[in-house]
């Protein structure tokens, strides 16, 4: 494990020495936790926006979508439970 030295104010350290106690934990513990859920936090985001990327890759290969509209509606009977097929895709309009 290597060590790595962060200089925090004096207000923003009294917060976390306040939070950690909150937490039931020490203030070392509570900066390794709040710094490892925004790594992972970043890291979903990342992967989000891979695959958003990748997909909208796909749309404009394929020349072709799904219409809102259509969208929205099959989401709204699927949410009802209602049995509906799926909307067809059609060729992009540019």
């Amino acid at each position: 494990m290597t060590t790595t030295t962060i200089r925090l104010p004096d207000e923003l350290k009294a917060r976390v020495s306040e939070a950690a106690k909150r937490a039931g934990t020490t203030t070392h513990g509570f900066i390794l936790e709040a710094i490892a859920e925004k790594t992972a936090l970043d890291e979903r985001r990342a992967d989000f926006r891979a695959e958003a990327e990748a997909r909208y890759a796909k749309v404009i290969a394929s020349g072709e979508s799904i219409a809102w509209d259509d969208m929205k509606n099959y989401l709204k009977a699927n949410i009802a439970n209602q049995e509906t097929p799926l909307p067809k895709s059609r060729k992009l309009v540019r």
